[in-house]
């Protein structure tokens, strides 16, 4: 499927929300909190690692790094909100994947645009992947799929978003 990448904060409605699971299978339903629990955590750690790649600047880096962020945010919500359209939870470790997203932010911040765009880079490739490895083996309902699928468009939206800049650059 093809998502316009553009769009940060897609709009969600009152009837999006919707009690789920009812009717599935104990070995499906694990699959799926196991699922959205790691992309809910991976989503804290790159809404994390944009936010320590944020200096004070007015620079088209900042802006871009700003909207990522803003995007990791919803993508950070959707799975939040699956988790308990679920009635799970989110993992009680997920503060381990702030301090990850931290370091990496940080120390790519320390180290410089090109740091920041290259981190930027290996990350969303990492999610992607990660992404598409969730979708080939976790069987979704139609709607948490097609959630899993935009935040992975949007991901890839990064990766050539970073690479483009990195090229401005390099």
């Amino acid at each position: 499927m093809n998502y316009d990448s553009s769009i940060i904060r897609p709009q969600l409605n009152n009837a999006d929300i919707k009690n789920r699971g009812q009717g599935m299978s104990a070995s499906r339903l694990s699959a799926i909190r196991e699922g959205l629990r790691t992309l809910h955590t991976l989503e804290l750690m790159a809404i994390t690692i944009y936010r320590y790649q944020i200096t004070g600047e007015a620079t088209e880096l900042n802006r871009q790094l700003t909207a990522a962020m803003c995007n990791e945010m919803t993508h950070y919500q959707d799975f939040q909100i699956k988790l308990y359209e679920y009635g799970f939870k989110p993992s009680p470790i997920r503060w381990t994947y702030w301090l990850i997203g931290f370091w990496f932010g940080f120390s790519s911040r320390l180290r410089g645009k090109k740091a920041i765009l290259k981190t930027g880079i290996w990350v969303e490739t990492k999610a992607v992947h990660h992404y598409a490895e969730l979708l080939e083996t976790i069987e979704w309902d139609d709607d948490s799929r097609k959630v899993v699928e935009k935040n992975q468009s949007d991901e890839d939206g990064h990766i050539k978003r970073w690479t483009s800049l990195l090229n401005e650059i390099s």
